[in-house]
């Protein structure tokens, strides 16, 4: 049986529909829009919250989103061990709800990042990596003035022992350089889940990156990943 993926639109959303015809016209899977004031996920197996500007990240990213009618079943469908995918304003998101822990900060360099990167896969052991080899290196784009992760060092430590770390930036070589940590993250940190590993938030755009077209098409890695996981449950 295929599994349903919803992706969310917030006004301000920009990658919905890369998101949409990532899964629905490139993996073929069954996908469909939920507009922010949307509460019933009950058809839903997968939820993707997008990047973009969400209410126009007035205040800072994803602080309005976070407030927003359908995200009080994203966390309870989370909380039931739903996958839920955030990809940067979508990362932003999930990190002002409560759902991963840290916070943004503005790139660095005070300046909006809009390339190609390159990023390490750290584990194997989430749902959104499954197919992918620890260790191994994928090129996915970036866009986004606030990328710089950061936390405190205890919550750094209890990411570290908890493997939850999913990607890091590197150089192509999977070197985690400092001219590799593109905004100035913490740890080259790219990617983190949640302890219980069924909510990835991540800064890089792999629904940008699913067709050689593009320059890449690792990202279609990570769907792979999670749609085989998802028919095999």
């Amino acid at each position: 049986m295929s599994a349903n993926f919803g992706v969310i639109v917030f006004p301000g959303s920009n990658c919905d529909h890369d998101a949409y015809h990532a899964l629905a016209h490139v993996m073929n899977a069954k996908a469909q829009f939920l507009w922010h004031k949307d509460t019933d996920l009950s058809n839903i197996d997968f939820l993707l919250v997008p990047g973009g500007f969400s209410y126009g990240d007035y205040l800072r990213s994803g602080a309005i989103a976070r407030f927003s009618p359908i995200m009080q079943s994203v966390i309870e469908f989370a909380n039931k061990g739903g996958p839920v995918l955030g990809i940067c304003n979508g990362f932003q998101i999930l990190l002002e709800a409560g759902l991963l822990p840290g916070a943004m900060l503005h790139n660095e360099q005070l300046r909006f990042i809009c390339k190609q990167t390159y990023l390490r896969c750290e584990t194997s052991d989430t749902l959104f990596t499954r197919t992918i080899e620890e260790g191994e290196v994928l090129q996915l784009p970036v866009a986004h003035g606030e990328g710089n992760y950061t936390t405190d060092s205890d919550q750094l430590k209890e990411l570290q022992d908890n493997d939850q770390i999913v990607f890091r930036y590197c150089n192509k070589k999977g070197e985690t350089t400092k001219e590799a940590n593109i905004n100035g993250s913490v740890d080259h940190i790219a990617g983190i889940c949640n302890k219980e590993r069924n909510v990835l938030g991540m800064m890089p755009h792999p629904e940008r990156a699913v067709e050689s077209l593009l320059g890449s098409n690792d990202g279609k890695r990570i769907f792979e990943s999670a749609i085989q996981e998802l028919t095999v449950a």
